[in-house]
């Protein structure tokens, strides 16, 4: 894919950090992704389906996602954690009668200086931002 994943979503500002900071719980399920919002004090009542599509969470059964303009904070979850992008998309796969391979491809970093949009100063040290894992100068954690 010759451009990143969030920047053909396009989201705004607001959905990426709730994307970040909300304590999604994720489930593969018929090749797409069930999340779970376990911020809420009933985390069941605030669960959807992500819909995947040649590994882009195309659409989400959430309110807002059909509401409003851009993707929702579940499609923008789901996208920034590489490595469930790249399990429904293993999953997809062998479902098509695909072969697997367990190579992993080289991140491309071009520079190791901090990207102009850094906002891990407001985050968790644990945890970077999307700018900075975008660039490849951060990973995220497992």
């Amino acid at each position: 894919m010759s451009e990143s994943l969030l920047a053909r979503l396009d989201p705004t500002k607001r959905v990426l950090k709730r994307a970040q900071y909300e304590a999604f719980e994720f489930s593969l399920f018929d090749g797409d992704v069930l999340v779970r919002n376990a911020s809420y004090a009933d985390p069941e009542n605030h669960e959807y389906n992500v819909r995947m599509v040649d590994g882009v969470p195309t659409a989400c059964e959430c309110p807002a996602d059909e509401r409003y303009t851009g993707p929702c904070k579940h499609r923008v979850a789901v996208a920034i954690r590489r490595p469930i992008v790249d399990a429904v998309e293993r999953i997809q796969m062998v479902a098509d009668g695909g072969v697997v391979s367990n190579e992993q491809p080289e991140p491309e970093v071009d520079d190791d200086s901090k990207p102009e949009d850094c906002d891990c100063d407001v985050l968790d040290d644990y945890f970077p931002c999307w700018a900075c894992v975008d660039s490849g100068r951060r990973e995220l954690p497992e």
